[in-house]
């Protein structure tokens, strides 16, 4: 036996490359199910977890799916925004609690979430450093964000413009950063918030500029006590306590926008109210997002089924391949294992010879395919942040 070892590994280590590309397909080919199936459990435990934490959501009329992934996870979707007369018509209600969500702009790629503090207490979201927003242009950074961008409280970042060459638009507002949020492993740690009032300042519903009355060079004309500037007005693009007040909104608050509210019931009968109540409506609708996840995972299942199905017939594809270039090897090499059996080796040990080739390539393959498995474990919560 010990001599039927010795000759099989002598054997692979000879062919080393060629046994590592068997041993790797193998190990891959059959550890891609096994990979799929921890990814899919994870974000299913992930995506359950974040639903389940949010009793309601509401928003206007359309996709029940992109109002959720706007409120849960802060992608901007095509949906109409809500006038911010419907958060008051809900903060009215005493069996209810109504969070604020504005979900439009974003820092070099991290959204930029406007809301209230409510949000913090509600997401159990702590401070590592710093403190919480105090003025207007104040944000504090989720605890992933500040990691890779190297903030730290007193810090700045600017807010990247709709459209690059949008000479009309708003300038990007250079904000002070008060906080930096302890981790959670949500989508929190990937954004910063600011209050609503900050957020529509960067929409350009709000705007500071220097004093007209004090500087005439910069007044087109004044009448019935307007003051209209010129272009040599200088815009703010910063909130210092040296401009803030300065800094002043036009129109009808009412009409400001809100991405979605947050909705978090005083019991069951509440819930149920509010449900029966919107279902009525024709401008806005309220989700639970437990069950449009729970519809959006009953597809991944499915589609997961399908791809585990495709999976293990190239699994057994793999195999017959294997089993054909194992017998095409050992067919080219009937004259080396007849030199060995004309010196005295027995059948017996040159078919144990083969034998234990084919399982050292298995063993192989198997730790390839665990440590694959390992890696799909660790890496499976970034993969998840990075494909939401």
């Amino acid at each position: 036996m010990r001599a039927a070892f010795h000759l099989a590994a002598r054997y692979v280590l000879r062919h080393r490359i060629q046994s590592a590309l068997l041993a790797g397909a193998l190990g891959l080919v059959f550890a891609l199910p096994l990979c799929l199936r921890v990814l899919m459990q994870h974000a299913q435990q992930e995506l359950r977890a974040r639903a389940a934490a949010t009793p309601q959501i509401v928003g206007t009329r359309g996709s029940a799916l992109d109002l959720m992934m706007t409120a849960l996870y802060f992608k901007r979707e095509n949906l109409l925004p809500l006038p911010m007369r419907a958060l008051t018509e809900l903060r009215h209600r005493p069996d209810a609690t109504a969070i604020p969500l504005h979900v439009r702009y974003q820092a070099q790629g991290a959204p930029i979430v406007g809301t209230e503090l409510e949000y913090f207490s509600f997401r159990n979201l702590h401070l590592d450093s710093g403190k919480q927003l105090s003025r207007l242009g104040d944000c504090v950074v989720g605890a992933t964000l500040a990691k890779q961008r190297g903030l730290q409280p007193g810090g700045h970042l600017f807010s990247s413009p709709e459209q690059a060459f949008d000479m009309a638009g708003v300038y990007p507002l250079k904000m002070r950063v008060t906080g930096i949020l302890t981790a959670n492993g949500t989508p929190d740690d990937e954004a910063l918030f600011v209050d609503l009032k900050t957020a529509w300042l960067i929409e350009g519903r709000s705007h500071g500029h220097d004093d007209l009355q004090k500087d005439q060079a910069v007044v087109l004309k004044q009448e019935d006590g307007n003051i209209v500037g010129n272009a040599a007005v200088r815009m703010f693009n910063e909130v210092t306590d040296a401009n803030i007040a300065s800094f002043h909104f036009h129109g009808d608050v009412s009409t400001y926008p809100i991405s979605a509210v947050l909705l978090l019931p005083k019991n069951a009968k509440a819930e149920a109210l509010l449900a029966g109540q919107f279902s009525r409506s024709k401008e806005q609708q309220l989700i639970r997002p437990r069950d449009e996840m729970e519809a959006l995972l009953t597809q991944l299942v499915r589609l997961e089924g399908f791809a585990a199905s495709a999976l293990m017939l190239t699994a057994t594809a793999a195999l017959f391949v294997t089993a054909l270039v194992f017998a095409l090897s050992f067919r080219l090499r009937e004259r080396e294992f007849a030199t060995l059996e004309a010196v005295g080796v027995s059948r017996v040990s040159l078919i144990t010879v083969k034998v234990l080739e084919v399982l050292i390539v298995g063993i192989v393959a198997a730790g390839i395919g665990l440590l694959m498995l390992a890696f799909s474990t660790f890496a499976a919560p970034h993969l998840l942040r990075w494909a939401l």
